[in-house]
């Protein structure tokens, strides 16, 4: 297996504009959550996020967001950006245009978010204009497969700590399968110990 841990490929080279890493902002990470809520997963990482008094991005699945609501009212009331991650976590290159975007439009009302990652970072060229006239596309800097079987903890978060660099949106999956939870306290001791900081991927991010 080949793993990419930067921005997506072909992504990253097809669409330019979208946000894969927010720059100019100072020494600041941007943590963000897919797939969830998650009745296992997601109690422990908001737990973990506020015992450090930081804020990440959920980029949620509607289904999953139907199957737990509590749990994804926590992540909101918690001040926590949410984000649409589509309702049934489709592959848009192996989903025609209508349905893809259809399952999009439903997860943003679910939702409530037009900040959009697609998942598995792949969508059509057409299903990416499409959606781009009313959400803002959000990919990623950095991927330390936290979701691979084959790497253990100590090896993601390796991974991760290699890696950063200012501005980085940084992808980790909200799924009791993630080792994710077990080095994020961790992780996020470090980096602030080396000085960064951690944000959300908001509209004041990404414009302000």
């Amino acid at each position: 297996m080949i793993r990419n841990y930067g921005r997506p490929f072909p992504a990253g080279v097809i669409y330019p504009e979208a946000v894969y890493r927010i720059k100019g902002k100072g020494k600041i990470l941007y943590l963000t959550f897919d797939d969830g809520p998650d009745p296992v997963s997601t109690p422990a990482i908001l737990d973990i996020l506020q015992a450090h008094e930081i804020h990440a991005t959920f980029f949620c699945t509607g289904s999953k967001v139907l199957a737990s609501p509590g749990l994804f009212a926590r992540v909101a009331s918690e001040g926590h950006t949410i984000g649409n991650h589509g309702f049934s976590h489709l592959n848009g290159l192996t989903t025609s245009i209508r349905a893809y975007c259809s399952d999009i439009l439903r997860g943003r009302d679910i939702t409530c978010s037009n900040l959009f990652r697609p998942p598995y970072g792949r969508l059509r060229v057409r299903q990416y204009r499409i959606l781009e006239r009313s959400m803002r596309i959000v990919f990623w800097d950095l991927m330390p497969y936290d979701f691979d079987r084959k790497l253990t903890a100590d090896q993601s978060y390796s991974i991760l700590l290699r890696r950063i660099r200012s501005g980085s949106v940084i992808v980790l999956h909200d799924t009791e399968s993630s080792n994710a939870a077990l080095y994020l306290d961790r992780f996020i001791q470090k980096a602030l110990e080396e000085g960064y900081s951690f944000g959300s991927v908001d509209d004041y991010s990404l414009h302000g």
